[in-house]
């Protein structure tokens, strides 16, 4: 018989995933699965119980919200053969189930986690060695994007509030960064940075989803200089509708690169999935192409 580690996070989307227990256990056992079932126990340990468990088993199934998925996407990268790896949305917001098309039923993702043939190889991103499945972010109003009211969330909801918000307050202090990414170089003050992998960022739908592609080995990258006005605002945001050139003399910068290297003056704090990510001087993020298989009604 096959065998799964089912991992879950019993304080996600407020602990309704205890209450689906039974029914998600019995769904993997009448598809084969001989399972393994365990709640976390605080911050960091789906990472430490999948990469101390995770070899031991055929499957890997997490239950959780972004984070949760987080956390057991870079225990699984600590392994030198990763297992398949499942997923179960019972998060608040849950990008991530939002990128890879999984369905927000327990019943149907669960049939999802447990079947054969969606499988997707996932591009999975590292900061400093940190995995990261989704987006990695700096600089101002970082936190927005976890705090935002629903009315703000239009189609451009996160980056045009960031970059208002910039254009208003002139006490904000940029970073002056330099920027490495593909034999290419820019070197300026930047309030905003975002390196991701996602349709969708804290349930804003606010990047063109025929350009976000999960397995090109390729992240989305948007930088925000400090905007002038309303008009260059605006201008930036258009360059989201356009293939990712940078260009030169706009407040906003989006592009696509495999790996970059940011140098600022002084350690910059990162938020990473959503959590905080340290502070780093010297910021190299790295995608690694294709490095899970993980099962998605994306594919």
């Amino acid at each position: 018989m096959k065998r799964m580690l089912f991992v879950y996070n019993p304080t996600a989307g407020k602990g309704a995933a205890a209450s689906h227990l039974s029914m998600m256990v019995d769904t993997f056992t009448k598809a084969g699965w001989l399972t393994a079932v365990y709640p976390t126990q605080g911050k960091q340990d789906a990472t430490r119980a999948v990469r101390e468990l995770g070899a031991y088993y055929d499957r890997v199934v997490c239950c959780g919200g972004d984070g949760t998925l987080s956390e057991t996407a870079a225990g699984l990268m600590g392994l030198s053969r990763p297992p398949v790896l499942g997923y179960i949305p019972s998060g608040s917001t849950n990008d991530c189930a939002a990128t890879l098309h999984i369905p927000r039923s327990y019943k149907k993702a669960a049939e999802l986690a447990a079947g054969e043939k969606e499988l997707l190889r996932w591009d999975i991103g590292s900061l400093n060695g940190q995995s990261f499945v989704y987006v990695a972010a700096f600089g101002a109003f970082t936190e927005v994007a976890y705090d935002t009211p629903q009315d703000l969330k239009n189609t451009f909801g996160h980056l045009a509030y960031i970059a208002a918000g910039i254009a208003s307050i002139p006490s904000i202090t940029p970073y002056h960064l330099k920027v490495e990414f593909d034999g290419q170089t820019l070197e300026d003050d930047f309030f905003y940075g975002m390196v991701c992998n996602t349709d969708s960022v804290a349930g804003m739908k606010n990047l063109p989803t025929d350009r976000i592609v999960l397995d090109d080995g390729l992240f989305e990258v948007i930088l925000v200089r400090k905007p002038m006005n309303i008009w260059e605002i605006g201008a930036g945001l258009q360059t989201l509708l356009r293939p990712g050139e940078v260009e030169e003399g706009s407040a906003l910068l989006s592009f696509h690169a495999s790996q970059l290297k940011f140098t600022s003056e002084k350690p910059i704090p990162w938020t990473v999935d959503g959590e905080y990510g340290g502070s780093h001087q010297v910021s190299l993020l790295q995608n690694h192409r294709q490095a899970l298989t993980i099962l998605s009604g994306r594919a």
